[in-house]
């Protein structure tokens, strides 16, 4: 195979029929059966340096590639398992030998991953990388990580491609969907989708017919549709009597249609219908022996290649129903005797009864060599995206983990809530009608059930709206949950204000705070309140040029309305965590 693919594209095997030479695409690697040979041919080619896409189906978790990144997820979900992270630094990701592992783990009093950090003279670019994939596994789901380790820092991909071969992409992107999938079903806990991996069994099945530039290895029955310029029958020496069928199909009744599966009887148990069964399913096994045969030498446009090893008990000749002792029958009616051969020490060569007509010479020049683009291991520029409105309400990054709320945060939220749908909807009715109808709200369209809770409420939001301080605030003149949106240097800003009162001489924004405790002064107003009306503030200068703006907090506990003087808004005028938020970059 190295010298049919030569990289001196002169020396290559020529395609006749196509013109040019033997390319890793052309080549199809035929056997009967998968298993040991075929994982063997795999890793032999990838030795050779010869392009190879390995088998056309295997079991998720058998890829040496899939091994290696599952040792870093398990590192990552305990960094104390001595085994994953002996697993992990030996694999492509970090390129350890088995010597540097011994020398990390021999006499060491702690867990392996304890002496690492005390070691790390052993190898100084092991620890940052470890270090990498433990801060991020905290904070990111599977996917990304999984992601981050091949594509970040790390350049997993590359180096697991350099040391396994292109064979490995594809369980490697597999595991990938896998693990899309996983949190598209579950809760994306590393944990969680280590259990569900390994409770599953993933097979991984390639399109035989997509294009690729390599080798392709599969079985007969898979190639069933498909051609290739050079086919080889790798396992074509195996006799077929030593592979009996391993079950037959078997009729309890003698007139029965339905037969029931049973394993193959031994010789000695073989009698009556059974002998009849097992000689039936020897038939029909043989029967598929030949069938498969035919398929296999009709994949071949060009090239047919058929050999295979022999073992201890053939004693020199190939087993008499074997493919090849049949395919040299054949290849000696036609008059193809087997004769000397420098690469296989004896063949047989038939090349037909006409002569192909040579390719073109220009078509065996020697390609240019193409540089490595400097990009290529560059980092990717980060994606600009449309601009995002910057929510008032929501300023600041939300860059802590905050643990869930708890029953009485969840209460003063929902009493929040409630109390901002009465002060929306109780200004407009009368006075002597509020009290009824936002006992009617709170009960029907609110769920409140208790009375005495509905009472409480309503006394509260009543104790707001009828405050006459803030009559102008509740008067038909004032807008209830107005939108507002406008661009503020370059940054767009929309959100949706509790009140807004437009008038002649001014442009009033307030915003309602119902937690239970009310700033004794500004100082004490929370820098996410200030932020928030900043942000209101200034939008607003935009929508109305010709009227100053005034902002203030009404705390519905006092009540206690707090205005925010200008001086004090201007020093907490939004700025955006990133350029998202705004229209072109901003320093």
């Amino acid at each position: 195979m190295r010298n049919w693919l030569s990289p001196d594209p002169d020396k290559r095997l020529w395609l006749a029929a196509k013109g040019r030479a033997l390319r890793p695409e052309d080549v199809m690697i035929l056997l009967r059966s998968r298993g040991e040979l075929a994982s063997l041919i795999v890793a032999r080619l990838h030795q050779e340096g010869v392009p190879v896409a390995g088998v056309d189906r295997l079991l998720l978790t058998d890829p040496l590639a899939v091994q290696d990144l599952l040792a870093a997820l398990r590192f990552a979900l305990q960094p104390e398992d001595d085994l994953a992270l002996a697993n992990l630094l030996v694999s492509p990701l970090f390129g350890w030998s088995q010597d540097d592992l011994y020398a990390l783990a021999r006499g060491r009093e702690a867990s392996l991953w304890r002496t690492l950090r005390s070691r790390n003279d052993l190898n100084e670019n092991t620890l940052p990388g470890v270090n990498e994939i433990l801060n991020r596994a905290d904070l990111v789901t599977p996917y990304r990580l999984l992601e981050h380790i091949l594509s970040g820092p790390l350049d997993g991909r590359r180096k697991i491609l350099a040391r396994l071969g292109e064979e490995a992409r594809d369980p490697i992107e597999e595991l990938l969907n896998a693990a899309l999938q996983f949190e598209g079903e579950n809760p994306p806990s590393l944990q969680h989708f280590l259990d569900w991996f390994d409770r599953g069994v993933a097979e991984v099945t390639r399109d035989p017919s997509a294009p690729l530039d390599a080798v392709r290895v599969m079985t007969v029955h898979g190639a069933k549709g498909l051609q290739a310029p050079l086919v080889i029958l790798a396992d074509a020496t195996r006799d077929p009597a030593n592979v009996p069928p391993r079950s037959i199909r078997y009729a309890v009744e003698e007139d029965d249609a339905h037969k029931v599966p049973l394993p193959m009887p031994r010789k000695d148990e073989r009698f009556g219908r059974l002998a009849e069964a097992a000689e039936a399913a020897s038939r029909a096994d043989r029967e598929e022996h030949w069938r498969l045969l035919y398929v296999a030498l009709t994949r071949a446009e060009e090239y047919l290649v058929v050999g295979g090893a022999l073992g201890l008990r053939s004693k020199g000749e190939a087993p008499p129903e074997s493919w090849y002792a049949v395919v040299a029958q054949a290849m000696e009616a036609l008059g193809a005797d087997g004769q000397d051969d420098p690469l296989w020490g004896r063949a047989h060569h038939y090349t037909g009864t006409g002569t192909a007509k040579p390719g073109s010479s220009r078509l065996r020049r020697k390609p240019p060599a193409i540089a490595t683009p400097a990009w290529l291991r560059q980092a990717a520029p980060r994606e600009a995206r449309p601009p995002r409105p910057l929510a008032p309400s929501s300023i600041g990054p939300d860059a802590v983990a905050d643990p869930p709320p708890g029953a009485a945060q969840r209460s003063a939220a929902e009493r929040g809530v409630l109390l901002h749908r009465l002060f929306e909807r109780l200004p407009e009715l009368a006075p002597e009608d509020r009290p009824a109808a936002a006992d009617r709200w709170l009960e029907q369209s609110g769920g409140i059930a208790s009375s005495e809770e509905r009472k409480a409420l309503a006394e509260a939001a009543l104790a707001v709206i009828d405050d006459q301080r803030f009559a102008k605030l509740f008067g038909p003149e004032a807008l209830a949950e107005a939108p507002i949106a406008a661009v503020v240097d370059e940054i767009v800003i929309a959100g949706t204000v509790d009140r807004l009162l437009v008038a002649e001489e001014a442009v009033t924004v307030i915003d309602f705070k119902t937690g239970r405790r009310v700033p004794a002064s500004l100082d004490a107003v929370p820098e996410s309140h200030l932020e928030q009306m900043a942000g209101y503030a200034a939008a607003l200068a935009v929508i109305f040029p010709d009227r100053p703006v005034r902002a203030g907090l009404l705390y519905t506990a006092g009540p206690e309305l707090l205005m925010l003087p200008a001086d004090l808004l201007a020093a907490h005028r939004p700025r955006p965590a990133d350029s998202e938020q705004a229209l072109s970059p901003i320093a």
